[in-house]
This record gives structure tokens, sequence and C-alpha cells, in this order.
């Protein structure tokens, strides 16, 4: 997916790492060291940004997940089948190095991760982020999603917000 003059794509071992920098030491450190690691176990999928000249200049990653059915609000809960969880994809982790910050990319990031979530053969209820600040969570309700009322930090989008927003 083209998102301007960045190129979003599955990370790869000739995507240069070691020069990113967002500004946080643990997603930096992430990616730098660990996220390869996690991949090769199957736990989560990595995204980049890539610019034409072959930086990268954002990543997110991907994985299947669950949340409690008592966790979502009770509306809701009560039209899904009985079981003690629901399928999510969770978007673990969101970054955009510090020279490509306010220029709109971690929302492109946030719009690939959700399109390909949506066309994915797996079902998933809903999108669930794990945002590690308070102005991560205003990034992510401004982008529709709510709050766990039992986790501050977790937020959720339903895939039915998703296919109106794709439709």
């Amino acid at each position: 997916m083209n998102t301007g003059p960045f190129k979003v794509e599955v990370l790869r071992a000739d995507h240069p790492r070691n020069e990113f920098d967002c500004g946080d030491v643990d997603l930096d450190r992430y990616f730098k060291t660990q996220v390869t690691q996690d991949i090769r176990r199957h736990v989560a999928h990595c995204f980049v940004a890539v610019n034409s000249w072959g930086q990268v200049a954002g990543y997110y990653t991907l994985a299947a997940s669950s949340v409690l059915l008592a966790d979502l609000p009770q509306v809701l809960a009560k039209k899904l089948p009985r079981y003690p969880t629901v399928p999510v994809a969770r978007m673990g982790r969101l970054a955009v190095t510090q020279s490509a910050q306010q220029i709109g990319l971690g929302s492109a990031l946030l719009a690939d991760a959700l399109t390909r979530v949506f066309q994915a053969d797996v079902a998933a209820y809903a999108m669930v982020v794990d945002a590690k600040h308070q102005e991560a969570v205003l990034f992510y309700e401004k982008h529709g999603f709510k709050k766990f009322s039992s986790h501050p930090l977790s937020l959720w989008l339903p895939m039915n917000a998703v296919v109106a927003l794709m439709e």
C-alpha cells in the first residue's frame, strides 16, 4: 500500500533498523532488537513505512488476540456468542520516526493495519490497541477507538466500524 511518499511493506532483513528514532526508548529498542524474534516465533507481524531512499519512517505490529466478552459493553456483548473470549486483532506497537511525525504517517499506518485486518481471511470482531500513554490514547480516540473500562490504556474499534469506513 502506498501512503504518499511512503510504501508500507512487511519488515524484511534488509530494512535498516539501527537508525530508527521515534523518541521513545522502548519502541526504538523493540524495533531494533526484538521484533525479528517475535516474527520468528510467530507472535507478531511487523509492517514498515519506507521512504523513497529505503529508510524506515514508521512501523506497526499486528497479532491475533482475544478479549474477554465481559470487557465489552453489555449492549454489544449480548449480541455475541456466549464464549468467554472474543477474537480480535491486536496492534501491539505503532511508532513513527521523529523526522516523519506530524505529517499524518501514524494515521496512514493505522489505516493500513485496519485495511489488512479487514481483508484478512481470519475473523476478528475488533481491532485492539495498547496505548503507551495518554497522548497515544487521544490519537486512537481521534480515530474512533473506545477505551476498555477495565484497562484505560487499551482501546478497541469494532470491525463493523471499519467496514463502514471501507464502504
